[in-house]
């Protein structure tokens, strides 16, 4: 029989290659099942449900405009990427910041790659839009993609999307794309 080093050497051995294998899964994002199933962390009671592509898409806002624009629907807390044939490409559900665009039409005056917000959240993929009260406003995506509730206290312009729905805003919202922002 093995001297109890030699076990309590394996076991250790053993348990590291475990925590090692784990944290590679863990480096490589959340199951899509698990993101799904569960709030991140950093959800809160009040935050709005997780954003997500809807499978059937809502009918883009009656009084939006027409052809290519970047919908924003204050009241339905959703976006949509309409193309030129005022067809919707894509739409999701988004978290508002604490300052909200007044419903008008805008265009993207910049964008940023990636950059820290207000809030203290790394963020990138930002779009920027609108300003009000010496806010700017945009979209944007946390770079960790949580969904934190707007923070306490501050004023923040940044509408938050998951990291795939600022991807495909980032790719369609170019510099002087129409943002159409609605109640």
């Amino acid at each position: 029989m093995p001297a109890p080093k030699v076990w309590v050497t394996g076991l250790t051995v053993g348990a590291i290659a475990a925590v090692a294998v784990l944290a590679v899964q863990a480096d490589k994002g959340p199951h899509p099942r698990a993101t799904a199933a569960r709030p991140s962390a950093s959800a809160s009671a009040g935050a709005s449900p997780a954003p997500s592509k809807s499978a059937a898409p809502a009918t883009v806002p009656d009084g939006s405009g027409t052809g290519r624009r970047i919908v924003y629907s204050l009241g339905q807390k959703r976006v949509w990427l309409v193309d030129a044939s005022d067809a919707s490409r894509r739409t999701f559900a988004v978290w508002p910041g604490t300052v909200d665009p007044d419903p008008g039409t805008y265009t993207v005056s910049s964008r940023n790659e990636a950059t820290t917000g207000s809030d203290g959240v790394e963020i990138e993929n930002i779009v920027y839009f609108a300003a009000k009260s010496g806010v700017s406003i945009a979209f944007s995506n946390a770079v960790d993609g949580s969904s934190p509730p707007p923070a306490e206290g501050k004023q923040t312009g940044g509408v938050r999307l998951r990291a795939a729905d600022g991807a495909a805003l980032w790719t369609f919202g170019e510099t002087g794309t129409t943002v159409v922002v609605v109640k």
